[in-house]
């Protein structure tokens, strides 16, 4: 086998990881948010901060994916 060969493969395989991950991590930040709504509901305002905070560092990780993403 050539260095090339699993090199390829390894970018490959990292593309699809980088494709899921955006996706995945898309999906817990729009399940967080719904949770927050339903936490302020309930009058439990800062808890919802929290979760809406990690919502947020949930979207700027999709982002900086996203980035790596055009990258590769």
């Amino acid at each position: 086998m050539h260095m090339h060969e699993g090199h390829d493969s390894d970018i490959q395989t990292l593309k699809i990881l980088l494709a899921h991950w955006i996706e995945h991590n898309k999906s817990h930040e729009e399940n967080f948010r719904k949770w927050a709504e339903k936490v302020k509901a309930l009058g439990k305002k800062e808890c919802a901060e929290y979760i809406e905070k990690a919502a947020d560092l949930l979207l700027q990780a999709g982002d900086a994916l996203f980035e790596a993403k055009k990258l590769i």
